[in-house]
């Protein structure tokens, strides 16, 4: 398997935050980790989700809100689900892990997300061929700017087919410094995804993702980070590398050879919002202007407004030369527009024929413009055979 960024149209994300609470010590930076992560989840920088596909939770006042949350991205996900969590985190005395809500109590299992309720969401009804949990938890009890977790969380949480990222195996160092914007680990992740890696892979996989914060929090003596990965879960990235993208623009010569470039994988494209985030970021890649991409089109394209409609399209183009234009004046060689060619073919044969009798004849309440993969669920039981626990 190769790093690939996932599908946007496929993948899902569910992040949930507790920043005020009612009888532990009040995180306030857990809120603007929420906001910010969900905006670069959805934004370019990131994954480009559509918006409706992040959940944000914040300061839910009971479990059902957020299992209700989690079942519904696990439902609609078929390529890669995240969920992230922030706040306090507690160990109960069966050495499992609790995720604190605003009400939770010391001592009153009532009041805590059991992390095993989520972790069987995942194992049992996800459709998911991926999925990344992030934890920026603590215990409770300890002062305002002290968040933690337990030496054991990684092996507490892990679900398999997936990355698990944990903020902290330490108890010593603050993780939530007063004052700060963020938590500590949040900050350092969000910093990772918005200005990249020096020297990283062109695509920020979980890996290099995590490497990167492990050395990053130990330098400024905040507790290390840590993962666990099953099945290849660390080669879902998160983003492309700003760091290793083009600072200038490539030449507008029409005959200038491109340099070797991440661009995007169009085999790893399944849906029609994919297809469309992959183009536009083939632009992004490639470091050009949208006028810089007409110049160098060879007169096949006619305008800047050509270009915008092509990448922020929402149906397939019905033709395929403007498309290959496009790409081959961004740089990709002709063997790389022959498999966006066959993206665009194949998503197309995935479309419903036309009903002759028009949109009128659909059945009330139907949308049959992007038909629903449906995959075989695998029972828990599967994953207990595997040595899943």
């Amino acid at each position: 398997m190769i790093n690939v960024l996932p599908d946007p149209g496929a993948s899902r994300a569910v992040l949930v935050g507790t920043s005020r609470y009612q009888y532990l010590e009040q995180l306030p930076a857990v809120s603007n980790n929420l906001k910010a992560l969900a905006g670069l989840l959805r934004g370019p920088l990131s994954l480009h989700l559509p918006p409706e596909q992040v959940s944000v939770i914040e300061n839910p006042p009971d479990t059902s809100m957020v299992m209700d949350a989690v079942r519904q991205a696990a439902d609609g996900a078929t390529d890669t689900l995240i969920v992230y969590f922030a706040g306090h985190g507690l160990v109960d005395g069966q050495d499992e892990l609790g995720l604190a809500l605003p009400h939770t109590q010391t001592g009153r299992i009532e009041t805590v997300l059991p992390y095993d309720w989520l972790r069987r969401v995942l194992l049992e009804e996800s459709r998911a061929e991926r999925h990344v949990v992030i934890l920026d938890c603590c215990y409770s009890g300890r002062a305002l700017g002290r968040m933690s977790a337990a030496s054991g969380l990684a092996d507490q949480a892990e679900v398999e087919g997936s990355f698990l990222l944990a903020a902290s195996a330490e108890t010593r160092t603050a993780l939530a410094p007063v004052g700060d914007t963020y938590t500590a680990f949040t900050g350092a992740l969000l910093d990772t995804l918005t200005h990249g890696i020096p020297g990283g892979p062109a695509l920020l996989d979980l890996a290099a993702v995590y490497w990167h914060l492990r050395r990053t929090l130990e330098a400024r003596r905040h507790p290390v980070p840590q993962a666990r990965n099953r099945n290849s879960g660390a080669q879902v990235a998160l983003g492309r590398n700003r760091a290793e993208l083009p600072a200038v623009p490539m030449t507008t010569a029409p005959d200038a050879p491109a340099a070797a470039r991440p661009w995007p994988d169009p085999r790893s494209i399944r849906t029609v919002t994919g297809y469309f985030t992959s183009l536009a970021a083939v632009r992004e890649v490639s470091g050009l202007t949208q006028q810089a991409v007409v110049q160098r089109s060879g007169g096949r394209i006619s305008s800047t407004s050509t270009v915008g409609r092509l990448v922020n399209g929402h149906a397939l183009p019905a033709a395929w030369p403007t498309t290959a234009a496009y790409l081959s004046a961004c740089g990709l060689s002709d063997e790389e527009v022959l498999r966006w060619q066959d993206a665009w073919q194949r998503l197309r044969s995935e479309l419903p024929p036309a009903d002759p009798r028009g949109p009128a004849a659909l059945p009330s309440g139907k949308d049959a413009s992007v038909p629903k993969t449906e995959r075989k669920r695998r029972p828990f039981s599967a994953f207990r055979r595997r040595g899943a626990h």
